[in-house]
């Protein structure tokens, strides 16, 4: 029975692990997600850019907009991305309604 009960277990945890894995990951203030997938073009226009950072006392989380005072950069040939620079963290955003996509670390 208990040898049972461990390949039950196992067997779920490996069924179940990919939704773990898509889960956002949480830190002080900021929220990132290893989930979506940038062009890679994308994520290198962003890190090369530089643009002044806004202070931001409000969380920053994927999923959610951001307060139309943050002012967001295009990134040039990718119209659905843009980015700024928040409490000195990047920050890729939707720019039709603002909705955070990723932050970068």
């Amino acid at each position: 029975m208990r040898k049972t009960l461990l390949a039950a277990s196992a067997v779920f945890m490996a069924i179940t692990a990919p939704a773990f894995a898509q889960a956002v990951v949480v830190d002080p203030g900021m929220t990132s997600s290893t989930t979506v997938e940038l062009p890679g073009e994308v994520r290198t226009y962003v890190l090369q850019r530089e643009v002044p950072s806004v202070a931001y006392e409000g969380a920053i989380v994927v999923g959610q907009p951001l307060p139309d005072t943050v002012q967001l950069h295009l990134v040039d040939g990718h119209p659905d991305y843009a980015y700024t620079v928040v409490n000195e963290r990047r920050v890729i955003v939707n720019p039709q309604n603002r909705t955070v996509i990723q932050v970068l670390e």
